[in-house]
């Protein structure tokens, strides 16, 4: 095969939410996507996207220059980098493989470490913002790694963001997405409770949401998520299950870093608590439900 005539096809591996976001911006701009997931429903979701869907993450690695990785976690992306048919199985590997799984820092570090070894760049390549502000191109890119391959792969982040940050070496991104999900958590947190807080009051709360939007506690959590609170439309563009790991991991490192972390404690609690009640697979603006509890 000649791979010359491959080099715009952009690799996809994991077709989530985020994943089908990326696709769907990608073929937008006219650049044609092959992927994998292990779901026979996502993969089919990409076909009628118009991508082409491939057998195995060793199929999309060999097909492509720059594949991307959207995950759940960080043993996921393991298991697709040197797991049974993983990406470093493929006789003929990418240049560049940009992950934009929230993952663990650490575990961020070694991956570059190995896949430098085999000559391939790895970018840690996170999101901060949900798959609808990713389809919209509101979405900001937080990328750590090799900042020659950082440039060589700009232009493609600038086909779905043109807020692209980078945050030096490898794991670096990884660690700018958990202290920014920190705080983006807590924004979207405090408005539910206050949104809860105004309801007992008596306050009509579309009122509230604009006032909300014109003052000073405005955030961008108030915009991403307030209608959706109001409406009670709990349909996922991010999941309260995938917060509650991302908290998670902010706590592991605080605590490797001796920072306390008190608001996230609590936030930890509130997200568990609505996993339990059977909210996780609910977007995250579900947390009002437990506020309301």
């Amino acid at each position: 095969m000649n791979r010359d005539c491959d080099q715009k096809e952009i690799g996809l591996i994991g077709i989530g939410l985020v994943g089908t976001a990326l696709a769907e911006r990608f073929l937008e701009a006219g650049r044609p996507v092959v992927g994998y997931d292990v779901s026979a429903d996502r993969c089919a979701h990409l076909r009628d996207l118009g991508g082409r869907v491939l057998a195995s993450p060793a199929e999309v690695a060999g097909r492509t220059e720059r594949v991307f990785l959207s995950l759940p976690n960080s043993t996921v992306v393991r298991e697709v980098i040197d797991g049974p048919n993983g990406l470093l199985t493929a006789p003929q590997l990418p240049a560049y493989v940009l992950d934009t799984t929230t993952g663990d820092p650490d575990e961020t570090i070694a991956l570059a470490e190995q896949l430098h070894e085999r000559g391939v760049h790895y970018l840690d390549a996170t999101i901060s913002g949900s798959s609808g502000q990713v389809r919209a191109g509101d979405a900001v890119f937080m990328v750590g790694g090799d900042e020659a391959a950082f440039a060589a792969c700009e232009p493609l982040l600038d086909l779905v963001s043109q807020k692209t940050f980078y945050m030096g070496p490898s794991g670096n991104g990884a660690k700018a997405k958990l202290a920014t999900n920190l705080v983006l958590g807590l924004n979207r947190l405090v408005l539910a409770e206050g949104m809860v807080f105004a309801e007992r009051l008596g306050l009509p709360l579309d009122t509230f949401l604009r006032l909300l939007k014109a003052g000073p506690a405005y955030s961008v959590a108030v915009d991403v998520k307030g209608d959706k609170m109001l409406n009670s439309d709990f349909e996922p563009v991010s999941r309260i299950r995938q917060h509650h790991k991302d908290v998670s991991l902010i706590l592991k490192h605080a605590l490797k870093h001796h920072q306390h972390l008190p608001l996230s404690d609590v936030h930890l609690g509130i997200l568990e608590k609505a996993i339990a009640a059977g909210d996780g697979d609910l977007d995250t603006s579900a947390v009002i439900k437990e506020i309301r509890r």
